[in-house]
């Protein structure tokens, strides 16, 4: 179902996209396009074009918040977070000490001074800075 109603949206998004470009432009966005010779006008009768812009774009709404209510229904009320961060202290993740500085392996990386990034000996926990 949410492949038919996607195919759906994709066709109406070309469509609408196909349509805006196809009409002429008016004037009046920004100052840009058009003449202004209907600046002062009344608003002229609506065109065939604009009728099924309309159309579309009110069809592209619907398949939206279809798709919306889809996926919500699919979600099963997980998060993202809880598919990929097991919690803390459980068997399989040690809880860390929130106090502890971890350093990643950089492996032969140095900095610019011509250093090594990592210490010969990372054995040894890297001290947070003194407090001032």
């Amino acid at each position: 179902m949410e492949n038919i109603v996607l195919t759906i949206h994709l066709l109406l998004a070309l469509g609408l996209i196909g349509v805006v470009l196809l009409q002429r432009s008016e004037g009046g966005g920004l100052g840009i396009g058009g003449g202004g010779g209907g600046a002062m006008s009344g608003r002229s009768a609506p065109t065939a074009l604009s009728k099924v812009t309309w159309i579309l774009a009110i069809a592209f709404i619907i398949t939206s918040l279809t798709l919306t209510i889809i996926a919500t229904n699919n979600a099963g009320g997980n998060s993202v977070l809880d598919l990929t961060l097991p919690e803390a202290g459980t068997p399989d993740t040690p809880a860390v000490d929130p106090n502890t500085i971890l350093i990643p392996d950089l492996g032969n990386a140095t900095t610019p001074a011509g250093q090594p990034a990592v210490p010969a000996d990372s054995s040894v926990p890297a001290t947070p800075p003194p407090a001032n």
